[in-house]
């Protein structure tokens, strides 16, 4: 699984780094960065909902 993030989609609203801290945090601008872009398969619906919830639709998962 890799977690991938569009920083030109972002608009900081901070769902992701609330659902998932491990794998996501905001930069100095306020946008998603990826902390883990290929985590453990055991925090997978964490990060789903995390996709869910985004209202940029700036993450995605994919499968490898």
């Amino acid at each position: 699984m890799r977690v991938n993030a569009d920083r030109e989609r972002c608009m900081a609203a901070g769902h992701c780094a609330v659902t998932v801290p491990a794998v996501f945090d905001h930069g100095d601008d306020g946008l998603v960065v990826v902390l883990d872009p290929k985590p453990d398969e055991d925090v997978r619906e964490e990060i789903e909902r995390a996709v869910d919830l985004c209202p940029s639709r700036a993450l995605s998962l994919a499968t490898e």
